[in-house]
């Protein structure tokens, strides 16, 4: 996989829209602040698909994306909470347990939202889809993207203003590699023709 081409194509979409998804990224923010985290997972769905069509079509960000995706609003809150009460033990039994348990946790469910999103999957078949994109041969490539993954946000994270590009910026890369995964996926699975019979001798 070619990571030098996905970071190139998330910098590009980043700058490209920046307007638009400096706002929607603001906006998601703020929203999953304001509601103690409640609408956090629902509005990342909605985020992740703006970002994703905004990738596919060029189509630009709009505010109301981030509600798009309230269908799914049941299930992510159901999910949030399982991960964050995984967290929460896995950090209490010190901090490596706790950055390992992320990793792993960001290494299998990383296209979960867009499966759900773009695919229209329920979680389980997400879950289980997006641990079948995630270890595919090579699978190692899943371990650099979760690290850059990992490593932008946690960028934005120590600097607070850095956030909404580095979001952004993180997130049109793991939609950029999703999209490559889902086309290799199509390519593999693609009815192959039959070859045509011998011709009859004369």
């Amino acid at each position: 996989m070619d990571f030098k081409e996905h970071v190139v194509t998330a910098w590009q979409n980043t700058l490209k829209f920046i307007g638009p998804v400096l706002i929607l990224t603001l906006v998601q923010i703020v929203v999953s602040v304001g509601s103690l985290g409640i609408l956090a997972p629902v509005t990342m769905a909605g985020y992740m698909q703006s970002l994703l069509r905004a990738l596919r079509e060029g189509r630009e960000p709009d505010v109301k994306d981030l509600f798009s995706e309230m269908r799914l609003f049941l299930p992510l809150v159901l999910f949030g909470f399982l991960v964050m009460v995984a967290l929460i033990i896995g950090f209490s039994m010190l901090i490596l347990p706790g950055i390992l348990l992320t990793g792993c946790l960001v290494f299998g469910t990383i296209y979960m939202i867009p499966l759900m999103t773009d695919k229209e999957m329920d979680i389980m078949d997400a879950l289980k889809e997006s641990w079948a994109m995630a270890t595919r041969e090579p699978w190692t490539d899943q371990i650099i993207l979760t690290l850059l993954y990992l490593v932008i946000l946690s960028l934005g994270g120590s600097v607070f203003v850095a956030v909404f590009f580095t979001q952004p910026l993180a997130t049109f890369l793991v939609l950029s590699v999703y999209e490559e995964r889902l086309q290799n996926k199509q390519h593999i699975t693609a009815p192959t023709s039959p070859p045509p019979p011998p011709a009859a001798e004369q």
